[in-house]
């Protein structure tokens, strides 16, 4: 574990604008986000803040917001997001150097649309491959070391064989010393054995099990019965 919470606090703001109007962020002004596992996924539907959530944890941890490493910083500079420039962390004992040293952070911050485009840049990823063998091979090969990783949902460019391979290598990430917060929509990735899995919503924050998790429920039930579902959106 590098942390063990993240916390911001603000004197005033207005519920009705970004990124404070996200329940999610507004639970997180209130009560922090305590991390207890090296995994955390955060889970919720498009627009819930999960993206804005973990795009803010990398910021305030020196991650390169357009994604990439503490060590290099690719895309043309933006200033950090209101939330990812007032987000303060309490760390974990393996973290305390980490945080307390700029120069000893590390991590990296791989975000869906961004991803191969960074990792080619940092030589973390071969040229001409698929967008999912540049996930796996960065994995493969550097993405061994204790840090941060934060993950805004690497399963978009996997196929189901590549995600199972991904959770692997999460797992050994984390047993190495890593520690990782991923924002998923992914029933495989969840899945991790030991992983602490929160549901982003109208509700805020809330922690769950895998097997509570609503997009399971949903999974399962289309599965099983894919007309139950088709028959409100085909005509």
């Amino acid at each position: 574990m590098i942390i063990e919470r993240a916390y911001a606090h603000l004197t005033s703001y207005d519920e009705d604008t970004w990124p404070w109007s996200v329940p999610c962020v507004r639970g997180l002004l209130t009560d922090g986000l305590r991390f207890t596992a090296p995994v955390t996924f955060l889970v919720g539907e498009n627009g819930s803040g999960k993206s804005t959530l973990v795009e803010a944890l990398a910021e305030g941890f020196g991650l390169d917001s357009y994604g990439g490493s503490h060590d290099w910083r690719y895309a043309s500079h933006r200033p950090k997001s209101p939330l990812g420039e007032r987000l303060r962390f309490d760390a974990a004992p393996r973290g305390r150097r980490m945080l307390g040293s700029w120069s000893a952070r590390k991590g990296f911050f791989l975000r869906a649309e961004t991803a191969l485009d960074a990792l080619e840049r940092e030589r973390l990823a071969p040229h001409s491959v698929s967008h999912g063998e540049g996930f796996l091979a960065a994995f493969r090969e550097k993405f061994l070391q204790p840090g941060l990783y934060v993950m805004d949902e690497p399963e978009a460019a996997l196929s189901f064989t590549s995600c199972l391979e991904l959770l692997g290598h999460l797992d050994q990430l984390a047993e190495s010393g890593g520690q990782i917060i991923c924002a998923t929509h992914s029933p495989l990735l969840t899945a991790l054995p030991g992983a602490d899995i929160i549901e982003v919503g109208e509700h805020g924050l809330r922690r769950t099990t895998w097997q509570d998790l609503t997009l399971v429920d949903h999974w399962r039930r289309y599965l099983t019965d894919p007309h139950s579902y088709l028959r409100h959106v085909l005509g």
